[in-house]
């Protein structure tokens, strides 16, 4: 367990510390220092030690285990770059509420990092535009948020990442 914590904490830093890094080259430095900081509290830090295979999200696990996720239920509620969080429910209907942009390109900085932390020396430029084509969480996100989510992560699959983030950056 203290091997897990140690190395959760290496995973969540490394994490935070490239995302902050995209976050600045697209202009978002207040959210590039302010991103996952819930990671740090005692749900879902621990919750993610308990759960932690270093190849992939603990929440991965702990749904596979408990059928679903106590640490994801407090993140995404937390957190404005995760499309859930801006879905609601309204007299037994789900609403989907379009991302503002900041919050879009945030998530693009987020999916990189995460690719990134966990594929390592498998990491492409596609990867993060691979995995949200394989996920079936497209099927829930707001159209407008959906197409705009897809372009951003086509620019970085076809592009060098500086240059895409420029090109994402210049978007309004």
């Amino acid at each position: 367990m203290i091997i897990n914590f140690f190395k959760h904490l290496h995973t969540v830093n490394k994490h935070r510390f490239i995302v902050m890094n995209l976050c600045f080259k697209l202009g978002l430095y207040w959210q590039g220092l302010t991103h996952d900081l819930s990671k740090y509290s005692y749900i879902e830090f621990f919750t993610s030690v308990k759960y932690y295979t270093g190849s992939k999200s603990p929440i991965d696990k702990e749904i596979k285990e408990k059928g679903y996720s106590s640490c994801w239920l407090h993140h995404k509620g937390r957190n404005k770059h995760h499309w859930q969080y801006w879905t609601d429910f309204y007299h037994g209907e789900v609403v989907y509420i379009d991302m503002p942009l900041k919050y879009i390109k945030e998530m693009v900085a987020d999916r990189i990092a995460a690719c990134m932390v966990y594929q390592k020396d498998n990491y492409q430029p596609d990867s993060a535009l691979r995995f949200y084509l394989n996920s079936q969480e497209k099927l829930f996100i707001p159209k407008k948020t959906s197409e705009k989510l897809l372009s951003y992560l086509t620019i970085v699959a076809e592009n060098p990442l500086n240059k895409a983030l420029e090109m994402i950056k210049a978007d309004k």
